[in-house]
């Protein structure tokens, strides 16, 4: 899924997080996005909206670690590993 289709909200960055085993400095170190930035904004209700080209640069940084955003389809929106190449989820 493209960056620009998801949604982050408080809640899937945190999601997120836990699903590839960061710390808030590691998500700032992989994206580019300062600390303080994250941690403010994880904060924040979940009707919080993050500016574009920040929430662009997450995305990125956990699609790189392997995750897949799933988007909202009536069933709210998610995230899991994307498929590996020797043919295996990446579940942890």
């Amino acid at each position: 899924m493209a960056a620009a289709e998801i949604r982050m909200t408080p809640r899937l960055m945190r999601a997120a997080r836990a699903l590839v085993g960061w710390q808030q400095q590691d998500l700032a170190e992989a994206s580019r996005v300062p600390k303080p930035t994250i941690s403010a904004f994880e904060l924040k209700p979940e009707t919080a909206k993050m500016i574009a080209a920040n929430a662009r640069l997450i995305v990125e940084a956990f699609e790189a670690a392997g995750v897949e955003f799933i988007p909202e389809n009536g069933g709210g929106a998610g995230i899991r590993f994307r498929n590996r190449s020797d043919g295996t989820r990446g579940e942890h």
